[in-house]
């Protein structure tokens, strides 16, 4: 293998490590982790580090999570020998074509990578990603007629959340924020409202939920599943 042709699998390997993380987080904020907790130990369970803060018995409470757990570290076993064969014949590689050429030949898909990583940091793609693969999860989900809450943050022991409506319930339908006063009732806020065509609006107390849409709150978890009648995508019931 010539060292352009190694630096370029070295490349879309990184690339696939990238992604591989990237649903694996997801799918563990299905399942009522907030991102930074999710990703975190997403990448100790790939990378086999076995790193241990608080956060990782919540990986540890219920069945679905820790069946998912089994199957990153399984990936992050099988991507390790691939990663590290690459990497040893990328140094062969170079080693055989001289230190000059290695390096240009290197640029290029080096280049490349570091290109498509920027473009993943953007607010849009990461949305765009976040979307497919909540969509993909909901065909396999064990609600997937049910209202979805993802967690995004905790702030003590008020949750934002991101709960997607398929049904308006019962007590919300065609009822104004205003109307339905949960934050006196039950001390949840309303922070965005994401609609079926994509388009976002500032909550105001003439706001209607409708189905479709996606709606950003923060308040205590379990009265957000409550008032929405929302379910993780893959808990135990």
């Amino acid at each position: 293998m010539n060292i352009y042709a190694a630096a370029s699998l070295f490349a879309i390997l990184i690339l696939l490590y990238w992604v591989i993380s990237e649903v694996f987080t997801v799918l563990f904020r299905l399942i009522g982790l907030p991102e930074e907790k999710a990703r975190f130990q997403v990448i100790s369970l790939l990378t086999g580090t076995g790193f241990t803060t608080r956060e990782s018995e919540m990986i540890l409470s219920t069945r679905s999570r820790r069946r998912l757990a089994r199957i990153t570290v399984l990936f992050g076993y099988v991507f390790n020998i691939t990663f590290v064969s690459t990497v040893v014949n990328v140094f062969l590689s170079a080693g055989a074509g001289g230190f000059g050429s290695s390096v240009l030949s290197m640029l290029i898909p080096l280049a490349t990578l570091a290109a498509v990583l920027s473009l993943s940091r953007t607010r849009e793609v990461r949305m765009w990603i976040d979307r497919r693969i909540e969509r993909a999860a909901d065909s396999f989900g064990s609600n997937r007629n049910a209202n979805g809450v993802m967690r995004i943050d905790e702030l003590g022991p008020q949750t934002i959340a991101r709960v997607s409506i398929k049904t308006v319930p019962e007590d919300l339908e065609e009822k104004t924020l205003s109307q339905l006063a949960l934050k006196p009732k039950w001390d949840i806020l309303v922070l965005m409202v994401e609609r079926a065509d994509r388009t976002t609006e500032n909550p105001t107390a003439k706001t209607v939920f409708r189905a479709g849409d996606r709606v950003t709150v923060c308040g205590d978890y379990r009265k957000i599943c409550q008032v929405f009648q929302a379910r993780e995508r893959f808990s135990d019931n």
